[in-house]
């Protein structure tokens, strides 16, 4: 038993580090394994603390401390539960942080411009029984339509909709969501849920899109495919009660990255080869933890040959000496014109992943060039992927995300109406696919 219990302390040392320790690691090996214990020290802290004292007490019943290994595991044990207990209280202060980041990025009367039926919508306070259980995602009020193709690719180039049981005539607005993975992996079934059954319990219909993965192919085709998935709701929503006038994208991560690029390059034919009439104008972007500047132009990331030895090889199949433009097509930081549309950049200040300072960048670029209103949320204490799971934290991050959609929604101008930018399109081989309804 004290060889257990001396495996527990050593295991929430090292996840207790996680809430405390700055993210600027140099190697690449070693932020996957912060990310892999830090969600337990952050989200999950409220459940994992009290776990392991549970845990810790079975163990001193089975005669633990009875060694002196054990008693000195249970000694680090208890000294690291502080650690965790402050990460628990530093979820609590995410409203405040949220409030704000939007009152600042829209002013601080924007809840005003809201219209009051959109704001009846909102919730009005956050519970306990909202975030309790941490995987419990379905709702009866939201159903799901899965594997609707809008591509001849397969099961990657598939989509998922989100929608409120009772539709309005008018339709609703939509939420396009891109899913993450380090653009290598990842499905469209796996990421924001909460934010997806959250926003289509509240009036929204919310669409999830696969994309092809490297390095079976190189970018820009994975925004080719998140331009189609637009493409598809442009030319079909309405069929599933979808107002294809407002269309707000979203994701994380590589997702997070991939969706700032289809709201700053809207109308493109050459990156919409297969549509290129079509409008793909973005009303609003919502980035969480994405990579920003493939380039990393501004020492965002401590070591820029780590990002630029892994999307060579994985992702760009070029080097930046080889197709300098194509590594400035795929850095959002580079793509930004006064044009784009209203962004709320969403970031972890404990991310390993992605660090803190791509959204910090990402976002003051943005406010530099933008004549849109720009927000940038900055969550203290949060992870890589901190709103996949329901936490307090996440909870308040959905809620923010949904008032600043509503306030965008409110002030927005129809969808462009202009022509897309001139351009050679690229032909592609196409299939029918047979609509597969889960």
């Amino acid at each position: 038993m004290d060889w257990l219990l001396a495996a527990l302390a050593l295991f929430n040392l090292v996840s207790m580090i996680m809430v405390f320790s700055p993210r600027a690691v140099k190697r690449k090996d070693v932020p996957w394994a912060m990310f892999g214990t830090a969600l337990l020290a952050t989200e999950l802290a409220w459940i994992w603390l009290p776990l392991q004292m549970f845990i810790a007490w079975l163990f001193t019943l089975g005669g633990a401390l009875d060694s002196g290994l054990g008693s000195f595991a249970m000694f680090v044990l208890a000294v690291t539960w502080p650690g965790l207990a402050w990460s628990i209280w530093k979820s609590t202060k995410a409203e405040a942080t949220v409030e704000d980041a939007l009152a600042r990025g829209l002013g601080h009367s924007y809840r005003s411009q809201i219209p009051p039926a959109a704001l009846a919508t909102m919730r009005h306070e956050i519970r306990f029984r909202d975030w309790r259980n941490p995987l419990a995602m379905r709702r009866p009020d939201v159903e799901v339509i899965k594997h609707i193709p809008y591509g001849p690719g397969g099961v990657r180039q598939q989509l998922d909709v989100y929608r409120p049981r009772v539709i309005p005539e008018e339709g609703c607005p939509v939420l396009l969501q891109i899913h993450g993975g380090a653009w290598m992996m990842g499905d469209k079934g796996g990421q924001a849920l909460p934010l997806m059954y959250e926003l289509a319990s509240r009036g929204w219909i919310c669409v999830a899109a696969n994309y092809r993965l490297s390095p079976s192919v190189g970018f820009p085709t994975h925004l080719h495919d998140c331009k189609a998935a637009l493409c598809w709701i442009r030319e079909n929503g309405s069929e599933y009660g979808m107002d294809t006038d407002f269309v707000a994208v979203t994701g994380g991560s590589a997702g997070g990255h991939l969706s700032a690029l289809m709201g700053l390059t809207g109308n493109r034919r050459e990156l919409q080869p297969d549509h290129p009439d079509t409008d793909t104008s973005i009303q609003a972007c919502i980035p969480f933890y994405g990579v920003y500047d493939m380039l990393v132009r501004e020492n965002q990331h401590p070591n820029r040959k780590i990002y630029e030895r892994f999307l060579r090889n994985k992702v760009m199949h070029e080097t930046p000496q080889e197709n300098p433009e194509l590594w400035d097509l795929a850095s959002p930081i580079a793509q930004i014109h006064p044009e784009v549309p209203p962004f709320m950049v969403v970031h972890g200040t404990h991310d390993s992943l992605a660090v803190v300072a791509e959204g910090r960048t990402f976002s003051h670029k943005l406010r530099q060039i933008s004549r849109n209103p720009v927000v940038y949320l900055e969550m203290p204490g949060a992870e890589h992927a901190w709103e996949t799971v329901h936490s307090l934290r996440t909870e308040h991050t959905v809620d923010g995300v949904h008032r600043f959609l509503e306030w965008v929604r409110a002030n927005a101008k129809p969808a462009a109406d202009s022509a897309p930018v001139e351009a050679e399109p690229v032909a592609e081989e196409t299939a029918e696919e047979e609509l597969v309804v889960e």
